[in-house]
């Protein structure tokens, strides 16, 4: 027997610099049935960020519908739709901006529509009920924690070109620049410096290859997520022994660490539960290890635990917020 087709769907999006995922879920019990993913984001406000952001809406979804069970449920409609998106800042313009974008790019009505910053669905998905603090560490980085009464306070989160420590886009970065500092003398010489221009794509015997990549860096192409390709090279190089490359892990897992214990102070959680997530933490074992030694030396009564759901999940559950609402104006009227 088949299942009844639904009467319509919730998409939950998490829109961060790498990729962009929706997934979509029936209103009544939320059984996700379909999942896809769409190119990046960057900051609203970034030459072309609006372009990209609908384009990566846009993308996740059609992709999403695409994975249906039945091409008959690929055409059912939204009924709402909550977007976590890298940059969005909690009260601003940018946020009520990304609103306005994200239905009209959807075909939703603004009060079915809800636009926030991506930690704001990961803290949802980890801890949907209770107190916590996330921690993501993916192309950029940020921690946001709520207690008890539902106060919620973050830290770090300001731009790549401000504050990335504890970022894959910071471990990239800092072994690209020491590689540089290496080949003009500066540094000694390790293993990091050739493995990092080989991935580069670059002879590193070749006395141009600075050159070339000083002009590789500022292109518009390269951006943060340029850097962030590099951080599995530096991952490996520390996992492997080499010096250099174990201190600029260490140096981002204490910055992690750090931001967890801002958040914790703010709030006054005293023996938090704590939720890493993000790409690099996820993939990057060196990475993680790292940090629970620093949470444990910063804030010895925190307790690392897994997160409940995704920041898919998080949104998911905004947007069954967001149709219920919906639901019951209707009948009101």
């Amino acid at each position: 027997m088949r299942a009844p087709m639904p009467e319509g769907l919730l998409a939950g999006f998490d829109a961060g610099q790498t990729h962009t995922t929706c997934r979509l879920a029936t209103a009544c019990g939320r059984l996700v049935l379909g999942e896809g993913e769409g190119p990046g984001v960057c900051h609203l406000a970034a030459p072309g960020g609006e372009e990209r952001f609908l384009e990566a809406l846009r993308a996740a979804l059609t992709a999403a519908r695409a994975s249906l069970p039945s091409s008959a449920a690929a055409s059912v409609p939204l009924l709402a739709a909550a977007v976590g998106a890298s940059g969005i800042e909690q009260g601003s313009a940018v946020q009520q901006r990304g609103r306005t974008l994200a239905a009209g790019g959807l075909g939703l009505p603004e009060r079915c529509t809800t636009v926030t910053g991506d930690e704001r669905t990961a803290l949802r998905g980890a801890f949907p009920d209770g107190p916590g603090i996330v921690v993501i560490s993916g192309t950029g980085t940020i921690a946001v924690g709520r207690d008890g009464t539902g106060l919620e306070h973050r830290c770090g989160g300001w731009g790549w070109l401000l504050d990335g420590a504890g970022s894959a886009m910071d471990i990239g970065r800092d072994g690209l620049a020491l590689s540089l500092r290496m080949a003009d003398g500066r540094r000694p010489d390790t293993r990091l410096r050739g493995a990092l221009w080989e991935a580069l794509g670059l002879d590193p015997s070749d006395p141009d290859a600075p050159q070339r990549i000083k002009a590789r860096v500022v292109s518009q192409e390269f951006g943060p997520a340029g850097f962030a390709r590099l951080a599995p090279v530096v991952h490996r190089q520390a996992q492997a022994g080499d010096p250099q490359a174990e201190t600029i892990l260490m140096r981002s897992a204490e910055a992690l660490a750090e931001m967890v214990a801002g958040v914790a102070a703010a709030l006054h959680l005293e023996a938090p539960s704590v939720c890493g997530t993000g790409g690099a933490l996820q993939y990057m074992e060196g990475l993680r290890l790292r940090f629970a030694r620093s949470l444990a030396e910063l804030l010895p009564q925190a307790r690392l635990a897994p997160a409940c759901g995704d920041a898919c999940a998080g949104a998911l559950a905004l947007a069954a917020e967001l149709a219920k609402a919906a639901g019951e104006a209707g009948q009101r009227r």
